[in-house]
């Protein structure tokens, strides 16, 4: 009986813990047209390619192919631009809040089979206006928006989305309010 109470207690404890790994739903379809355009980062978690960045943005442009131009943009703290390109793809033909993304550089000409990053499209509102966007294991997380700044009500609206989807954000890098002076 007790070897029976201990077997029922793991797999409870392994049931829950399989159960806060699923990955986060995303929104099933995105109208790729009118995603496109530009989206500010308002937030994100920290993450090594964005080190230096106190203001992000992303540019996206439909291509024939369905697939998206990326253009992202980050502005450092020295007041400098930086700027990187790729392209986004469905990961699933038809199902268009999941992508892979691949930026052009020496990496991924070199190994082009691991160097594309998920891209999930967790939230946007019904006027493409604001958006959620993150990765299975929720390593990353950026609120997104079309402008670079939002009401309160907005900003604490997307961070309850977050969380409903079982992001912390208690480690969000926000914005930069104004844009730094030139040195």
């Amino acid at each position: 009986m007790r070897r029976s109470v201990i077997w029922l207690a793991c797999l409870f404890v392994l049931g829950g813990c399989a159960g806060s790994t699923q990955p986060p739903p995303g929104t099933a379809e995105v109208d790729l047209q009118r995603y496109q355009g530009t989206w500010y980062e308002l937030a994100r978690k920290p993450m090594f390619f964005q080190r230096h960045c106190v203001q992000s943005e992303a540019h996206y442009r439909l291509q024939p192919d369905a697939s998206l131009a990326v253009t992202n943009r980050c502005l450092t703290a020295d007041g400098e631009w930086e700027q990187a390109t790729g392209r986004a793809e469905a990961q699933v033909p038809g199902r268009t809040d999941k992508l892979w993304v691949r930026f052009d550089n020496t990496f991924t000409r070199i190994f082009p089979g691991l160097a594309k990053g998920d891209y999930w499209v967790l939230y946007i509102d019904d006027g493409y206006q604001t958006a959620l966007v993150g990765n299975p294991n929720r390593e990353y997380l950026w609120l997104l928006s079309r402008q670079p700044v939002v009401p309160d009500a907005v900003r604490a609206h997307l961070l309850e989305l977050a969380h409903e989807r079982g992001y912390r954000t208690d480690d969000l890098i926000w914005r930069a309010s104004e844009t730094p002076a030139a040195p």
